[in-house]
This record gives structure tokens, sequence and C-alpha cells, in this order.
């Protein structure tokens, strides 16, 4: 039985691929392997180039890719998986039944999550730095507490800064941030790539910490090795 030709429109996605020993027929050009084909990006595939592929499956997420893109897909006759994760309790369930749906047998497990220290360390995470205008402050975007991001925040043992706001990615100032007085600014290398050259002006807020953003936002099988990464910079 040959194994179902897959196309992934996720990085996240196309990273735990690999790591099932499921090579994609097709990636987006964000998926960080420009060794295999590419079909465009997460928010503008080229539908075309999927088709061309002859896929027996294109795995989409929620989050990540378009309705309409998935839409036009299946117009094509293409079969679509979509993933919905919001938070790290979602990964195990979401990723076994794309498992089951791909003949991977039980490759994949629930990760394990750590007991959250206490008293948890209130942090700070920017994710988007807009450049100001003359005479207009630095606008930061975050995110709340309804976003993966921040459940892996809370499994590692810390409390989000902005996690009540009604906002998902609410956008703020460095004077803002700073009022809502975290311990530390942890400051990811994506989806914004902050470096070090950002830290004195994210030192205004608090103690400036730089982490792989994918071990915040990429889930998968790297779930459960980011988690134990982000309880070491917390501690």
């Amino acid at each position: 039985m040959r194994s179902p030709r897959v196309v992934s429109l996720v990085p996240s996605t196309t990273e735990t691929l690999l790591d099932w020993g499921v090579v994609p027929a097709g990636v987006t050009r964000w998926c960080e392997h420009p060794e295999l084909p590419q079909v465009g990006g997460t928010k503008d595939p080229d539908i075309a180039a999927i088709v061309a592929t002859r896929p027996d499956l294109v795995v989409v997420d929620r989050e990540e890719n378009r309705r309409e893109d998935a839409e036009a897909l299946i117009a094509a006759g293409i079969e679509v998986h979509a993933l919905w994760i919001r938070s790290v309790a979602d990964v195990g369930p979401q990723l076994a039944a794309l498992a089951a749906r791909l003949g991977c047998g039980p490759r994949w497990r629930s990760p394990d999550l750590p007991e959250p220290a206490a008293p948890r360390r209130r942090v700070f995470v920017p994710i988007w730095r807009e450049s100001p205008r003359e005479g207009q402050a630095v606008r930061l975007t975050t995110l709340n507490d309804d976003t993966y991001g921040a459940s892996m925040l809370t499994a590692a043992g810390a409390a989000n800064a902005f996690g009540t706001e009604p906002d998902r990615y609410p956008q703020t100032s460095v004077g803002e941030a700073a009022a809502r007085t975290p311990e530390l600014v942890l400051a990811p290398s994506e989806p914004y790539r902050f470096t070090a050259r950002h830290v004195p002006e994210l030192s205004q807020i608090a103690e400036v910490r730089l982490v792989d953003g994918r071990d915040l936002f990429w889930w998968g099988t790297r779930t459960s090795a980011a988690l134990r990464r982000l309880v070491e910079v917390l501690s």
C-alpha cells in the first residue's frame, strides 16, 4: 500500500509529517524546507500548483490558512483535512486524527505537560512591531489567553500580562506594556523577528529574553520539547 501524497500548507504540520517519516509532495515557502516543492504561502497558496502535485490530501489549519483556499481545493476535487488547534490540549487529539487519516499508526501521543510553576511568572510577549511614524510611539501586538501561544505560556508556568484582553491579538505600546508590570519580556523570533537590536527598547518594559518563536507558536512533535525549553527560559 503506497503512502498518501500529502501537501502541507502549515509549517507546524510539515515539521511533524517529516518527523513521522511522511515527506510532503508540496509545502509553503514558510515551511523552512526549500528542498521540497513549494506551492505558495499559507495565506496565498498556488491552487493550480497544488492540484498539479495530484495530492491525496491537503492539510490546512483554520488559524493559519484561509477558508476560501480550502474551498477552492475542495471544488477542484482535492480532499482537505482541516486542523483546529487553539491550545496545547488540542494538539494530541488533532494530530492523532491526522495520523490515523494518513495511516501512520500510533505515532502520536499527547505532549507531556509540566506542572505550572508557583508562583507563576508574569510575562509580556510581543508578536509584532510596527515602526512608528514621526512623533508617534512604537505599536506592539501581543496575544490574549485564547491563543495557542498563551496556552504554552500557561503550561510552562507563566501568566500572560494581556491574558484577559477581549481581542485575541491586542495592540499596545511600550509604556502600556510596562504599566502591566510583567517580570519578563519573552521576545520571539517569529512571526516578527525580534533580535538583540530590539532589547534596549523592550527593556523599558522588563527584563528581556529572546526565544525561538517556533517553540511558542509551532505545535506538533516539537510541543513537549518546546515546553521544556520554555520552562528553562522562565526559571
